[in-house]
C-alpha cells in the first residue's frame, strides 16, 4: 500500500471539503480499528488501537496494546468492505460540521448563489459547496426562478439536522433590505447614517426609517441617491418593490406623520394608555392616508410601533361630541376631566371603555365611583355607537350593491329605467286598498284615479251604444262652410281633433277583436292617415 499516495487524497479531500487533515486522519485510524474488528470477528472497541504516522502514512495495528504483524492487504473483501464505509460515513460528518461552523457564522449575509431546483415549494440554491433552500414563505411573491439563474439573498438561520445542514435562505425579510442598503449606500455601511425600523410587506412595498448621526449628511437624501440611482438599484433587486424613505423623528407625532406621507396630516393625538394614536386627515387624503386595501397605514403602524386610527375632522369631532354628551350629566364629572380625557388621547366613548377605571382614577385623580360610572356610561353608549355604525355599513354596502347590480345591467345593455335607478324602494300596498279599487270600477267603470291617472279596462268597454261615425263625404251636423272659412285657425285645436281621431282609430281596431299588444305603428298610422283625409275633405266641403 503506497502510504504517501494515501496522504495526498487526504490533503486534497481536506482543501477540497474544507475539513481539517487531523480530523481526517483520526477517521482513518477509526476505520481501520473497525476493519481489524471485522477480520477477527470481535465487538471489543478497546481491543484494537491503530496509529498512523502523520509525515509518512504508516499505518500500524495493536491488539491489547501488542502490535499486529497484519498488513491492511490480508484483511480481506469484508474488512475492506467495512473500512470504506466507515471512511465514507466518518468523512461525511466531519464535511456537515465543517459547514454548519462555516455557515452559523454567516448568518444575516447577502450571499449570491444558483437556482437548481424546487422542491416542494422550496428553492434550491447552491452556495459555493453547500444547498441552502428558501422556503415558501420567505420568497417575494410572483418571483420564480428557472435552473441556473443567479439568486441574491440573506442567510437566514442554520440548522443541524443531525442527518444533514440546513441552510435557511430569505428574500422577503427586513433585514435583507437592510443588507441591500449597506451595499449600495457606503454612508449605511459606514454608520454614519442609521436604519432605525423597517416595515415591509414584501413584493408591494416598505418603509425604512432612517437618521443621520451627522448633521450634514442628509439621511434620505443619501439614500435616495443622485436621481435615485441608488435606491433604483434596491428596487430592482426587489422586481419593483415600492420603498418609501421616512426621515426619523424621537417625537412619535412628528415620526407618524412622516410614516403617512404623501398623505396631509392635521393632527395626531395619541394615548399612550392604549399605545393607539389617531390621526386627523382632510377629506381628501383619507384614500391616500389609509392607502390601497389600507397598506400605507398598516406599514406606518408596523414602522412606528403604534396602534393608528384615521379619521376625518367631522368623524373626530363627532367622537368628542359623542363622549362630552355621555359623561356630562354625569355626577362628579367636570370640564376639566374631559380635557385631561382628550390630552390622554381618548377621543371616543370606545377608548373610556377600554383604558378602564383604574387608569381614569389615577390619570383624572377622582374617585373609584366616578370613574366607575364614567365606565359604565361609556360602555353603554359604545354599544349604541356600534349598533348605529353596524347599521350604516349594512345600508352602504346595500346602495353599492345595488349600483353594482345596475352598473352590471347596463354593461349587458339591458334596458334600466332611470327612474326605477333613483327611486325609493317600493313599499308594499295594503290588501284594503286593492279591495276599494275593485269596488269603485265595479261601480263606475270610468272611474279615474285620484291624481288624473286614467284606469285601463281590458277588455275596453262595449262601443256598441256609441254613435255611428260620418260617412265619408258626408258633412258634420250643423257644419257650416262660411263659418267655417271665416273663424280663425287654431293649430291647438287641430292637434286635440287629431288626437281625437287618433283615438277613434283605436277603438274602431279594439272592435275587431285586435289585442293591443299586436299593434304596431305600420298598423295603426294607416287608420290615422284615413281619418285625417276625412277632416281635410270635410273642411273643403
Amino acid at each position: 500500500m503506497n502510504t504517501q499516495e494515501m496522504m495526498r487524497i487526504l490533503d486534497s479531500i481536506a482543501r477540497d471539503r474544507n475539513v481539517e487533515r487531523e480530523a481526517l486522519i483520526e477517521d482513518l485510524e477509526a476505520a481501520m480499528v473497525a476493519a481489524a474488528r471485522k477480520h477477527y470477528n470481535t465487538l471489543d472497541a478497546s481491543e484494537f488501537q491503530c496509529e498512523v504516522d502523520r509525515l509518512t502514512g504508516e499505518i500500524r495495528l495493536y491488539r491489547h496494546g501488542q502490535p499486529l504483524e497484519l498488513s491492511p492487504e490480508e484483511l480481506g473483501r469484508i474488512a475492506a468492505q467495512t473500512f470504506k464505509q466507515v471512511m465514507i460515513q466518518k468523512f461525511r460528518e466531519d464535511e456537515r460540521s465543517s459547514i454548519y461552523e462555516e455557515f452559523s457564522k454567516r448568518v444575516g449575509e447577502i450571499v449570491t448563489g444558483t437556482a437548481q431546483r424546487y422542491e416542494g415549494g422550496a428553492v434550491v440554491v447552491q452556495i459555493d459547496r453547500a444547498e441552502g433552500f428558501m422556503p415558501r414563505s420567505e420568497q417575494i411573491p410572483g418571483e420564480q426562478f428557472q435552473p441556473g439563474d443567479r439568486v441574491r439573498c440573506l442567510i437566514l438561520d442554520v440548522r443541524d439536522t443531525g442527518s444533514q445542514v440546513k441552510i435557511v435562505l430569505s428574500r422577503s425579510s427586513p433585514d435583507f433590505i437592510r443588507k441591500l442598503f449597506e451595499v449600495e449606500v457606503p454612508e449605511v455601511a459606514e454608520r454614519v447614517i442609521e436604519i432605525k425600523a423597517i416595515a415591509r410587506e414584501p413584493g408591494h412595498r416598505s418603509k425604512v426609517a432612517v437618521a443621520s448621526i451627522d448633521s450634514k449628511v442628509d439621511a434620505v437624501g443619501a439614500c435616495v441617491g443622485v436621481r435615485g440611482s441608488r435606491i433604483r438599484n434596491i428596487v430592482d433587486e426587489l422586481n419593483g418593490e415600492k420603498i418609501d424613505i421616512v426621515r426619523w423623528n424621537d417625537s412619535s407625532q412628528v415620526l407618524i406623520q412622516n410614516a403617512l406621507k404623501p398623505a396631509m396630516v392635521n393632527e395626531v393625538s395619541l394615548c399612550f394608555e392604549l399605545g393607539r394614536a389617531t390621526v386627523v386627515v382632510p377629506e381628501d387624503q383619507l384614500s391616500l392616508a389609509i392607502g390601497k386595501r389600507g397598506q400605507n397605514v398598516r406599514l406606518a403602524a408596523k414602522l412606528t410601533g403604534w396602534d393608528i386610527d384615521i379619521l376625518t375632522p367631522a368623524e373626530f369631532n363627532k367622537g368628542l361630541e359623542i363622549m362630552a354628551e355621555t359623561l356630562e350629566p354625569l355626577e362628579g364629572v367636570t370640564e376639566e376631566m374631559l380635557d385631561r380625557l382628550a390630552a390622554m388621547g381618548a377621543v371616543s366613548v370606545f377608548d373610556v371603555e377600554e383604558i378602564g377605571a383604574e387608569v381614569l382614577a389615577q390619570e383624572l385623580q377622582c374617585d373609584m365611583a366616578v370613574a366607575q360610572a364614567m365606565v359604565a356610561a361609556a360602555s353603554e353608549r359604545a354599544k349604541e355607537v356600534a349598533e348605529q355604525q353596524q347599521r350604516e355599513k349594512e345600508e352602504a354596502e346595500r346602495k353599492r350593491a345595488e349600483e353594482q347590480a345596475i352598473t352590471e345591467r347596463l354593461l349587458r345593455g339591458d334596458d334600466v329605467d332611470s327612474q326605477d335607478a333613483t327611486a325609493p324602494p317600493m313599499v308594499d300596498t295594503p290588501p284594503e286598498v286593492f279591495e276599494r279599487l275593485a269596488s269603485d270600477e265595479s261601480q263606475n267603470p270610468e272611474a279615474e284615479l285620484s291624481g288624473g291617472e286614467a284606469v285601463s279596462h281590458w277588455p275596453p268597454p262595449s262601443t256598441d251604444a256609441a254613435e255611428d261615425p260620418i260617412p265619408p263625404g258626408e258633412p258634420e251636423p250643423g257644419y257650416d262652410p262660411e263659418d267655417a272659412a271665416s273663424a280663425p285657425v287654431d293649430s291647438d285645436a287641430d292637434e286635440e281633433e287629431g288626437e281625437a281621431v287618433t283615438d277613434e282609430a283605436v277603438h274602431d281596431v279594439l272592435r275587431k277583436g285586435v289585442h293591443p299588444e299586436s299593434l304596431t305603428e305600420g298598423v295603426v298610422e294607416p287608420e290615422i292617415e284615413t281619418a285625417s283625409e276625412q277632416s281635410s275633405e270635410v273642411e273643403e266641403r
